[in-house]
């Protein structure tokens, strides 16, 4: 069981308890023959924190089982049903009540549409924009959440800063974050930082401070 940022979703004991309710025969004296690998595979690949898993059998007859888990990525916070993650792979998994991680948070409708899909397929777009974010060790501690209303209103909160910036789409989000960079450094430092009470970067090539 490999730890994902030195966390484990899955916990040994879990997976022990798995293994042994749904296959009872599992038992010393079972011939190799039939050791179900394949249906243990199955079982525990129902986990919904379980990317992958390998079940083999070593020497002395003992049964090694291999996981890789999900890495979270972004998580969508709901005010009124229980949260979910989002994984590098695009997948919606439910949090686990075990452990929580450190992640992007993501609110609003259109946010909550994507859980109940299971998967951010109808918007592909939206992954390029977390990564970025989350990659970037300046806007990872910049950017506290995406408020996504609509696919094309995407709205940021910020750590520093009382305005919610109005950021349109996840397309074209470099140049956006440019802009927004632009409003850090050279902008906001002569106004104030909570000299507005708008700002935009939706239209392409424009700040608007409002």
């Amino acid at each position: 069981l490999e730890a994902v940022s030195g966390v484990y979703f899955v916990e040994e004991k879990e997976i022990e308890g798995i293994v042994s309710s749904a296959f009872p025969e599992l038992k010393a004296g079972l011939p190799l023959s039939e050791v179900p690998l394949s249906a243990m595979e199955e079982r525990l690949l129902g986990h919904p924190f379980i990317k992958s898993v390998e079940a083999s059998v070593g020497q002395k007859g003992i049964v090694k089982v291999s996981i890789t888990q999900h890495e979270p990525i972004a998580r969508i916070a709901r005010p009124d049903a229980a949260d979910g993650y989002i994984t590098k792979e695009g997948l919606i998994i439910p949090t686990s009540p075990t452990y929580t991680s450190r992640v992007l948070i993501l609110e609003g409708a259109y946010a909550e549409e994507l859980m109940n899909q299971g998967s951010v397929e109808a918007m592909p777009e939206l992954m390029p924009l977390i990564q970025f974010i989350t990659m970037d060790e300046f806007w990872n501690a910049q950017v506290t959440e995406l408020e996504i209303n609509k696919k094309n209103d995407i709205r940021i909160h910020q750590q520093v800063g009382k305005q919610v910036i109005e950021f349109g789409d996840a397309l074209d989000f470099e140049s956006k974050f440019k802009r927004i960079e632009v409003l850090y450094k050279e902008i906001l430092p002569r106004k104030g930082w909570n000299a507005y009470e708008r700002i935009s970067v939706k239209f392409k090539n424009q700040i608007v401070c409002e």
